[in-house]
C-alpha cells in the first residue's frame, strides 16, 4: 500500500505545479471511456471478450463506491470502508486497478490517467482531503483485487480447442472468408455474474429447416441481406455497417454516458447503472453463447448456397450469394447482438424510461448518428441491421432479444438492490 500512496503524491505534485484548474468530473464516466479507449487499442478487444472485461471493470467500481456510500446490496465486496473514505478515489483505483491488469501492456497510459484523476480530486472547489483520498486508494484496491480474483478463475482460460463444427445439414462449419474455428466457446459454459447457471435463459431453437418459419427467414435474408441487395435502402445498409462497426457493450455504455449527463444523476447512481449495464451484457453474452454452441445451427452463408441439399424443396439456392459483409465466426442461432443489445437496452429502459429519446454513436465510424424516440425502436433497427446485412436469420435475433431481456430483467430483480 506504500506503492499507492507515494504514487499519490506524486500525482498531487504533479498537480502543484500546474496553473491550471481542474474542473471536478464523474470519475464513473470518466473510466468508462477510458476503458473503450483501451479496448480500441491494437490488438483491439473483441466484442464478445469486452463484454467480460467490461463487467470486471464496472462490477469492481460500484463495489469500491458503494462500500462508502452503502446504498445498494454489494455486488461481490461487502461495503467495509473506513469512515471519511473519498468514494471517488476508490472508483478511480478500483477502474485503473483492474484495467492495468487486463490490458497491461498499456500500464504507462493508464498511469498517466491514474495521476491525472487522483490530482482532480485534490484539486478545484469541492477538493477532498489527502488522508479521505489515500484511504479511498486502498479501499479501491482491496475491492479491485476482490473482483479480479473471483474471476480469474472463471473459465474464460485456458482457452479450449479449436471448434469446427460438422458438415451434416444445419450445423454451423468455419464461413468464408476466413473459415476460422468458432470464437469463444469457452464463454458457453464460464461461471455466470449473476444467472444461476449458463443455460438458465437457453431460448428454445432454430426452427426445423423444413418449416414454413425457416423458409421464411432463409428468403428474407437471402432476398435482403445479399451483398448485391436490390431490396435494402441506403439508409439500411448504413445502419447495417453502423452496428457493426464497433462493440454492442460501447454503444450501449456510450448511451448511458450520454443520459446519466442528461439527467445529471450521482457517482452513486451512476456506479450502479453502469455495473447493472454491464452485467446484464456479461451474462448475456455466457448465455448467449452457451446457446450458440449448443444448437450449432448453420449461418446464412452457408446455408443459402447449399440449399439444394438442406431437404427443403421451398428453399433454391444460390452459389454465388455473399453477405453484405464477413460472416462472424461463431453459431448463427441466436443472435449475439441482438441478445447483448437487448440487456442493455432493457436495463437502461428501467432506468430512465421505455420511451426515453436518444441518439447512437460509434468510436469507429465518427460522423454517423442514429437517433431514436425509444428503446424498442433500437432494438428494431439493431435486429433488422443483422438480417439486413445477411449474418442472421429474424428468428435468431427475436429469440436472442427475448433471452437478453430475460436476463437483464433477473438480474435487475435480485441484483444491486437499494438497501432501503
Amino acid at each position: 500500500m506504500k506503492k499507492i500512496t507515494r504514487f499519490f503524491c506524486l500525482a498531487l505534485m504533479a498537480l502543484a505545479v500546474s496553473s491550471a484548474s481542474v474542473a471536478r468530473a464523474d470519475v464513473v464516466t470518466d473510466w468508462n471511456k477510458i476503458l473503450f479507449d483501451a479496448a480500441l487499442v491494437p490488438p483491439a478487444t473483441s466484442p464478445l471478450v469486452i463484454t467480460r472485461n467490461a463487467a470486471i471493470v464496472h462490477a469492481a467500481v460500484f463495489d469500491a463506491v458503494n462500500g462508502v456510500e452503502r446504498r445498494y446490496t454489494p455486488f461481490r465486496v461487502e461495503p467495509a470502508a473506513p469512515k471519511k473514505t473519498s468514494s471517488r478515489a476508490a472508483a478511480v483505483q478500483a477502474a485503473y486497478a483492474t484495467l492495468v491488469r487486463l490490458y497491461p501492456a498499456q500500464k504507462s497510459t493508464l498511469d498517466a490517467k491514474l495521476a491525472a484523476s487522483l490530482a482532480a480530486l485534490a484539486s478545484g472547489p469541492e477538493a477532498e482531503k489527502n488522508a479521505w483520498i489515500t484511504r479511498g486508494i486502498e479501499w479501491g484496491q482491496t475491492v479491485a483485487d476482490a473482483i479480479w480474483s473471483l474471476r480469474t478463475a472463471d473459465g474464460f482460460t485456458p482457452p479450449p480447442p479449436a471448434f469446427l463444427g460438422g458438415s451434416d445439414v444445419g450445423q454451423w462449419r468455419p464461413t468464408p472468408p476466413g473459415l476460422a474455428s468458432g470464437a469463444g466457446p469457452q464463454f458457453g459454459y464460464m461461471t455466470p455474474w449473476v444467472m444461476q447457471s449458463p443455460s438458465q435463459f437457453r431460448p428454445a431453437g432454430p426452427p426445423a429447416i423444413n418449416s414454413e418459419r425457416y423458409l421464411a427467414d432463409f428468403n428474407e435474408t437471402k432476398t435482403r441481406g445479399g451483398a448485391a441487395s436490390l431490396s435494402r435502402t441506403a439508409d439500411q445498409t448504413v445502419a447495417c455497417l453502423f452496428w457493426n462497426s464497433t462493440s454492442a457493450s460501447y454503444f450501449w455504455n456510450n448511451v448511458a454516458a450520454s443520459l446519466a449527463a442528461e439527467r445529471k444523476t450521482t457517482l452513486s447512481q451512476n456506479a450502479r447503472l453502469f455495473a447493472l449495464v454491464n452485467l446484464a451484457v456479461a451474462d448475456a453474452a455466457i448465455a448467449c453463447w452457451e446457446a450458440k454452441y449448443h444448437y450449432v445451427f448453420w449461418r446464412p452463408v452457408t446455408a443459402i448456397p447449399l440449399a439444394e441439399t438442406d431437404g427443403n424443396a421451398a428453399t433454391m439456392p444460390d452459389a454465388c450469394w455473399a453477405p453484405l459483409f464477413a460472416t462472424p465466426a461463431h453459431p448463427e442461432y441466436p443472435s449475439g447482438h441482438s441478445t447483448f443489445s437487448s440487456a442493455a437496452a432493457a436495463v437502461l429502459a428501467d432506468h430512465f424510461g421505455e420511451e426515453t429519446a436518444f441518439s447512437v454513436k460509434s468510436d469507429v465510424m465518427l460522423g454517423v448518428v442514429r437517433s431514436f424516440s425509444s428503446f424498442s425502436k433500437a432494438l428494431e433497427e439493431v435486429k433488422e441491421a443483422r438480417i439486413f446485412a445477411g449474418i442472421h436469420f429474424r428468428t435468431a435475433c427475436d429469440d436472442g432479444q427475448a433471452a437478453g431481456r430475460a436476463v437483464a430483467n433477473y438480474i435487475l430483480g435480485i441484483a444491486l438492490r437499494p438497501v432501503n
